[in-house]
């Protein structure tokens, strides 16, 4: 659990607490920075969740920071904040490697939008965080920079495709970053390392590359966002708002009014602890339940449910995924590493082959499930289930026909947000064997406000877990 016993340190405090600090001359950026920065030397060697650092470039951003505080000019909601950006994220003059040796070198000129939008609201990008090749695997270890650990058990993975951000935030490391997910990748490492996230409404948040291919294939364009991802409820929610709101650079991209729940209003919540199509671990299921009770003793209306077609949007998802990555197989081949390979073989061969009628008509079946799911949240706003359905695993069993691990029924319940553009915000239901548990709280289509709300009320019963000092072997 967290340690808020007495005078806390820097790197203990979440993102809204640091700026306001800042704000107040309580202490300065360029404190905080340096107290991440020692915090990355004592951690990161155990973790390597951290793959580059911008140690010259964020101690001037931090010095400029805090002379506009001197000098009273407007600050942004995350001024003088350090925050970490995935390394599949352009960031201004360093490279978007992707996690493979192929784009070790691939330096991007410019600032993707969602790095753009930090620093415009006043934080201040100091690190890298690694992620698995192409982010196409739910377990972060790369070609280019290795394995990351989770800092509750140095045994078990970290999650992914955003994991080096998971284990850097749960470990103090860093207040607030930005992922993506296109399969639970910033959820899964949310559930993993006990932190909170946001996967958005596809459209909300804006995405962008320079580095080739810029271009996006249909499934990435139906299902692919980027989020942020803390410790804390609100640090995510603060995240929203800067990150939000259409952009140029992504056609996808809206400036949408987004729904949220009114002061005090008590919901109709959907509870499902056990999703169809596979097994689901018993403490997980527990927790659940238990989240949802502490729920409706707060006065929400909970009942247990269960969307239409669940077991089918999952099939979608991994079909209408498959296809893209089967049409870019030969590239991959060139460039990934030999695991992240292997990984994608194992979907493949699970996968059934899909001609271009069973394309045209899977994309038909997901209309209808968008709307049947729609009408569903008419009735239930919420719907509540696990992250994964089992607890973090042990590295490399994704890719180990001996562990006994089912992946796919593993990470099933994160894929219908994907399918269906849905948000959906992940934070700690509590903690089972010696790992958390993250708990989903899923909505309509641009109800990722309401989301939030419901997941900060949720926080406010049951704790926040992390930062914590790592689990070393």
């Amino acid at each position: 659990m967290r340690n808020d016993g007495g005078m806390s340190e820097l790197w203990q405090l979440g993102a809204l607490e640091l700026a306001e600090k800042i704000r107040t001359k309580e202490t300065s950026s360029r404190e905080v920075l340096e107290a991440h920065l020692q915090r990355v030397e004592q951690c990161n060697g155990d973790l390597n969740a951290i793959v580059r650092l911008l140690t010259d470039e964020a101690r001037a951003a931090a010095d400029a920071a805090d002379a506009a505080v001197a000098n009273g000019d407007q600050l942004g909601l995350l001024h003088g904040v350090p925050c970490t950006i995935k390394e599949n994220i352009d960031v201004a003059g360093t490279p978007t490697t992707q996690g493979v040796k192929a784009l070790a070198e691939a330096v991007s000129p410019i600032d993707a939008p969602t790095t753009e939008r930090m620093r415009a609201a006043g934080a201040i990008p100091f690190a890298r965080t690694n992620l698995p090749d192409f982010g196409l695997r739910v377990h972060t270890h790369s070609e280019l920079h290795g394995l990351t650990r989770n800092p509750w058990n140095p045994n078990v993975t970290a999650g992914g495709s955003s994991g080096g951000e998971g284990s850097a935030i749960a470990s103090g490391m860093s207040p607030i970053g930005v992922g993506n997910d296109i399969g639970g990748s910033l959820r899964n490492p949310a559930h993993c390392c006990g932190i909170a996230s946001l996967k958005p409404t596809v459209g909300v948040i804006p995405m962008a590359t320079v580095i080739p291919p810029e271009d996006m294939l249909l499934s990435a364009q139906l299902m692919v966002v980027e989020g942020p991802m803390a410790s804390r409820v609100a640090d995510v929610r603060a995240g929203l708002e800067v990150l939000a709101g259409q952009h140029w650079r992504d056609p996808r991209s809206v400036s949408a009014v987004l729904t949220d729940s009114g002061p005090g209003e008590r919901l109709k919540i959907a509870v499902m602890a056990d999703p169809p199509g596979g097994a689901t671990d018993s403490g997980i299921a527990a927790m659940i339940r238990s989240v949802g009770d502490r729920l409706a003793d707060a006065g929400h209306d909970v009942v247990e449910a269960t969307p239409p077609g669940y077991e089918r949007v999952v099939e979608l998802w991994s079909a209408i995924l498959m296809a893209d990555v089967r049409v870019q197989s030969d590239l991959l081949e060139m460039v990934m590493g030999p695991d992240a390979l292997k990984m994608i073989a194992e979907f493949d061969a699970q996968t059934p082959p899909t001609d271009l009628n069973g394309a045209l008509n899977a994309h038909g079946e997901r209309y209808g499930l968008m709307r049947a799911w729609s009408e569903f949240h008419q009735e239930y706003p919420v719907l509540l289930s696990p992250t994964w359905a089992q607890p973090a695993f042990a590295h490399g069993a994704d890719i180990d026909p001996e562990s006994g691990l089912d992946l796919t029924d593993t990470i099933r319940p994160v894929t219908p947000s994907n399918l269906l553009g849905t948000p959906a915000v992940v934070t700690p239901a509590g903690i089972s064997d010696g790992l958390p548990v993250g708990v989903q709280v899923m909505g309509d289509r641009f109800t990722d406000l309401r989301c939030l709300t419901v997941a900060a009320e949720i926080e406010s019963l049951v704790g926040t877990l992390t930062p914590i000092d790592p689990v070393t072997a």
